[in-house]
């Protein structure tokens, strides 16, 4: 076939190359899309004055005889509705996390349920105290086989009261880990109560201090950001802010928590109707999920305040809420969400591992006709693959799908799976994280 002779020339391929290289420029370092490595499935907050090496175990104890009062795991599960089958799929899966891992993530909080300082005579010292013991009991709970995979604290935010101290606070932890031997692999550092993009750049100007004064490479120290004001999500000039962390931040910021109370009582919600699944709540997490698209900044829910507590049928009650709360978050794209007590956890697990193993044998049947290119009934797009190869890897990572399933159902490994779901990427084959 004769080809017409061509319009462009080199020079017209030159001017849209220089026309578009902050394009290019912009999408290569702004939007890198996700890591591929493990998010935890929660974050569970403690006051730091109550933090032990021995914390998640117990957590995990209080959990399972909770689940025990209760009739048992997959009792637990039909009650919060599971289907008998899929309970009965789903219970031994949850009764192994809670007396292995029980908690992934753990925050040790110096903000908002830290009142040991308050309550001292010199709040200053015991404050500082605390921050150099938890340090001391992070590593104490490595040595020992008991950290959880992720941890860190959540100092005071940086509102000009409180900015001295959060500092202080956030020097003090660092410090000392790097004293007692090093920071742990799952280190993380939360700022709360974020109301401006500039409190971020102050934020990366302390962590390349405590980089450059502790010889700690480049990098290091990442940091999550609560939304828990408005401000971040529209602010004084009516743009939106958080979307301009993820161009303004260096690659520090490594997820976006949504604090479900803070944000609701400074829209002047009630507090009966204070909700995760609030219209106003909802508004913002869009915003945020909008904001963070593509960046690898990674997404977290809020929490519920209504806990198991009680008599029968008051904690059957929480617990239905919680299970379907985080099956609301997990449909919604956010894989993590706040945990607030040890009898929350029977449930997040049962609701997460239902979400993965529910939608696992679809998923691994699309994903071999994908990867076999077979025809079946639905034709599936390079960018649909990518979405089932994550969520598969999702739930490989969290333990309700094991690595030998997805192999004998698609044919990939853990490494395949990462490979499909992140193309941009050329990681090393990963064991599963259970």
């Amino acid at each position: 076939m004769t080809q017409p002779q061509p319009i462009f020339s080199e020079g017209d391929y030159e001017r849209i190359d220089a026309g578009l290289a902050d394009t290019d420029r912009l999408l290569a370092s702004g939007y890198p899309g996700d890591s591929g490595t493990r998010q935890p499935v929660h974050t569970v907050y403690v006051p730091a004055d109550r933090f032990t090496p021995s914390l998640a175990a117990e957590w995990g104890h209080q959990a399972l005889a909770a689940a025990g009062a209760a009739g048992g795991i997959q009792r637990l599960a039909e009650v919060v509705g599971l289907s008998p089958g899929l309970a009965a799929e789903v219970a031994p899966r949850v009764e192994s996390k809670l007396r292995t891992e029980p908690i992934e993530d753990l925050r040790i909080d110096f903000e908002d349920g830290y009142l040991a300082a308050a309550k001292s005579v010199d709040p200053e010292a015991t404050e500082d105290d605390d921050a150099m013991r938890a340090a001391d009991r992070v590593t104490e709970a490595i040595a020992a086989g008991s950290a959880t995979p992720f941890v860190g604290i959540r100092f005071k935010c940086f509102e000009e009261a409180t900015r001295r101290r959060g500092l202080r606070t956030l020097e003090l932890f660092v410090s000392r880990l790097v004293q007692r031997g090093g920071l742990p692999e799952g280190l993380v550092l939360t700022l709360p109560k974020v109301s401006t993009v500039d409190q971020v750049g102050a934020m990366v100007y302390a962590v390349e201090r405590l980089e450059s004064a502790l010889g700690l490479r480049r990098g290091r120290l990442g940091f999550e950001v609560q939304v828990e004001t408005p401000q971040l999500i529209i602010g004084a000039d009516g743009s939106h802010p958080v979307a301009q962390l993820p161009h303004k931040s260096e690659g520090r910021i490594t997820a976006l928590h949504y604090g479900t109370y803070d944000y609701s009582a400074s829209l002047q919600i009630a507090a009966a109707y204070q909700s995760m699944e609030h219209p106003a709540a909802d508004f913002a997490k869009e915003v945020m999920q909008l904001a963070v698209a593509g960046t690898g900044i990674r997404l977290s829910d809020g929490s519920t305040n209504i806990l198991p507590l009680g008599d029968d049928a008051q904690r059957e009650e929480a617990w239905k809420l919680h299970g379907r709360l985080v099956r609301r978050s997990l449909e919604r794209g956010f894989y993590q969400g706040w945990d607030l007590h040890a009898h929350q956890l029977p449930t997040r697990y049962i609701a997460t591992y239902a979400f993965y193993r529910e939608g696992f044998p679809k998923a691994a049947e699309r994903l071999r006709n994908y990867v076999q290119q077979t025809i079946g009934a639905v034709l599936d797009e390079p960018a649909t693959a990518r979405a089932l190869a994550a969520f598969v890897l999702r739930g490989v990572q969290c333990g309700a799908v094991g690595p030998e399933e997805v192999l004998a159902r698609t044919g990939l490994s853990e490494a395949d799976l990462t490979r499909l779901a992140h193309p941009r990427l050329t990681p090393e084959p990963q064991g599963a994280s259970r």
